[in-house]
């Protein structure tokens, strides 16, 4: 993606506070800043979903949450279960850690049900919920992220996405990014995970990714109209 604007910037950032500490005044702060911004959506914990949606409502701003958030090994019935819960509460699109265990011991069957079982709640929703899986890229070796991605785009999933941004091996990097976007061929990429600066937002969206996760987006933002 050839980023020519601010305001094209701006439709591609997911506004993200995934803090456990997050309050209702935190998350109020959030929905204003996206909406005055014209951010893609705000990306938080299944917690605050209501709280967003109201404060949101009549806006074009999303509204993202999480399931399996962010260890991904809970079973996959309890993925269910948040995925429903926070689509009832008012969610647009989930995020969904994929079983990290079942990746590295190649696992197709697990990895495709559990994806499968999520991706079904989300798709009889109307209009239908978009579904990203994270797959933690950092944490992953190339053959183990092609693994992932393949499944991912057999079963459909609408994104890939490179991490939660919590993980000790790190964060988004540009050579996964482009990784994901040749392995999952039907799904688009969201890059997330310590992304800052608008040079590394720009670099992602020009690698392959369609969508940025962060909690700097309004840094970014400004620094893009500084370099125009």
């Amino acid at each position: 993606m050839n980023i020519q604007s601010k305001q094209q910037l701006a439709t591609t950032i997911e506004h993200t506070l995934l803090a456990a500490t997050a309050t209702g005044e935190d998350i109020r702060k959030l929905c204003d800043e996206a909406k005055t911004a014209g951010f893609c959506g705000v990306c938080v914990n299944p917690r605050w979903v209501s709280l967003a949606a109201d404060i949101l409502a009549g806006s074009a701003v999303k509204i993202v949450s999480v399931a399996g958030f962010p260890l991904g090994a809970d079973i996959t019935k309890i993925k269910v279960a948040q995925a429903k819960e926070v689509i009832f509460a008012g969610a647009d699109e989930v995020d969904m850690v994929v079983d990290l265990a079942a990746v590295m011991a190649a696992d197709e069957r697990y990895v495709a049900s559990e994806l499968m079982q999520v991706l079904k709640v989300c798709r009889i929703m109307k209009p239908p919920v978009v579904l990203k899986v994270i797959i933690e890229a950092a944490a992953l070796t190339d053959e183990q992220k092609r693994f992932v991605c393949r499944i991912a785009s057999e079963v459909g999933v609408d994104f890939v996405k490179t991490s939660t941004g919590l993980h000790p091996a790190g964060g988004a990097r540009v050579e996964d990014v482009k990784l994901m976007k040749e392995a999952a061929p039907r799904c688009k990429v969201k890059a997330a995970g310590g992304i800052r600066t608008a040079q590394q937002a720009i670099e992602f969206l020009a690698a392959g990714a369609e969508r940025i996760g962060t909690s700097a987006g309004l840094q970014i933002l400004e620094q893009m109209q500084n370099t125009l």
